[in-house]
């Protein structure tokens, strides 16, 4: 029996895929045979305007509107013309046959036959149908799958807060920053606060607004330090906020703070110390001046060049800096593994007004360094804090 359904399930498919195969032929052969049809109307009706024409002559001589002369003129002329399009009328008319022939042929046998050889090839005829109930059950790797598994569940369990908990992460990482706000605050409402889900909801909310810190996400991240006072994350955040708020000097000391507190090889510390300098402190470990600082980073100014820009008129020092981005960027085009240099010329070309290359900083950067890491996370973090597109970026 159930062989039997398969049989017949094969052959309505089949049917269905005959039908549509001469309907679209129906669709695409329709203008050719009504385009030669109108070409017959157009000369039929031409002829009858010539002999219409001809009454109306033979008229007008009988009252005396024209002379003989004038109306043997006129009978000539429109004789000739009537003559024209009656002989054009068997000529003609198998013309636009013998034209859309070969367009008729391939419309109904080439284009189906193509059709079926490129389904047979790339396709997967042997490949049984598997309906979405079925998908759902065995979601494998399909991220949307697995959304709509989820969401399946908490529709119907709406109080299951380790599924909101589950989800929330989820929706951010595919941008769905308005469902992810929801599920994380689903997930706190029903599990209580954790410096965990205080972080995401407060990162969706910042995302929603374009990366800036909002109130609403600094009282979110002042909770999250209640639970966690070390908690970089929340602290990066807060700091970001004074930054933002135009208090730079309490910015500064924030970051300076969570860089003192942070381990040398912290994947947050670049980013930190970039946001120092912007402040208008010095990065820990990025002046060679500095008691106990390390190598100068690429594209990082000298106590030198500090000493020369103050003396440089403002255009003078904005072709400086510009000059400075631009050498990183041939350095980074040299040798990409370099991800402090990468977060550096993004942020730069940002603050030079120049979002565009700052876009496409973010995108080479993303190559040597993509999202599933650490340091791609980082990038896709900053282009967000930075207001900078992310659309396309990882292609």
């Amino acid at each position: 029996m159930r062989a039997r359904f398969t049989y017949l399930g094969d052959m309505l498919f089949w049917i269905l895929v005959a039908a549509m195969t001469a309907a679209l032929a129906v669709i695409l052969l329709y203008p050719l045979l009504r385009g030669a049809k109108a070409a017959d109307n157009i000369r039929a009706g031409e002829a009858a305007v010539y002999r219409d024409q001809l009454r109306e002559l033979d008229r007008d001589l009988n009252g005396g509107l024209i002379t003989p002369e004038e109306a043997d003129y006129a009978r000539a002329e429109i004789g000739r013309r009537l003559i024209a399009v009656s002989a054009d009328e068997p000529a003609e008319t198998p013309k636009p046959a013998r034209h859309h022939r070969f367009t008729e042929a391939f419309v109904l046998l080439v284009l189906p036959v193509l059709g079926l050889c490129l389904y047979l090839t790339t396709g997967r005829p042997d490949l049984p149908s598997q309906p979405l109930e079925a998908r759902l059950e065995n979601p494998g790797n399909d991220v949307a799958v697995l959304i709509t598994k989820a969401e399946r569940h908490l529709a119907q369990k709406p109080d299951d807060g380790k599924g909101w908990d589950v989800l929330a992460p989820i929706y951010f990482r595919t941008m769905r920053v308005n469902d992810a706000q929801v599920a994380y605050r689903n997930a706190i409402r029903l599990l209580g606060p954790s410096p965990v889900r205080l972080d995401g909801l407060a990162e969706t909310l910042m995302a929603v607004s374009d990366g800036v810190v909002t109130e609403e996400a600094r009282q979110v991240l002042e909770q999250s330090l209640t639970l966690e006072p070390d908690n970089p994350r929340a602290r990066f955040y807060i700091a970001l906020s004074m930054e933002q708020a135009g208090r730079p000097d309490e910015a500064r000391q924030a970051f300076e703070a969570l860089a003192k507190q942070s381990p040398d090889d912290a994947p947050w510390l670049p980013l930190v110390n970039q946001h120092i300098a912007t402040n208008g402190g010095a990065p820990a470990g990025a002046n060679p001046a500095t008691p106990g600082g390390g190598p100068v980073a690429p594209g990082n100014p000298t106590q030198q060049d500090v000493a020369a820009a103050e003396n440089m008129s403002a255009g003078d020092r904005q072709q400086m800096i510009r000059g400075m981005v631009e050498s990183l960027d041939a350095k980074l085009s040299e040798d990409p593994n370099n991800f402090e240099g990468w977060m550096r010329l993004v942020r730069s070309y940002a603050v030079l007004n120049d979002k565009d290359r700052a876009a496409g900083a973010l995108k080479r950067g993303l190559a040597a360094f993509p999202p599933p890491g650490e340091e791609g996370r980082q990038l896709l973090a900053l282009a967000r804090e930075l207001g900078i597109a992310t659309e396309g970026a990882t292609q």
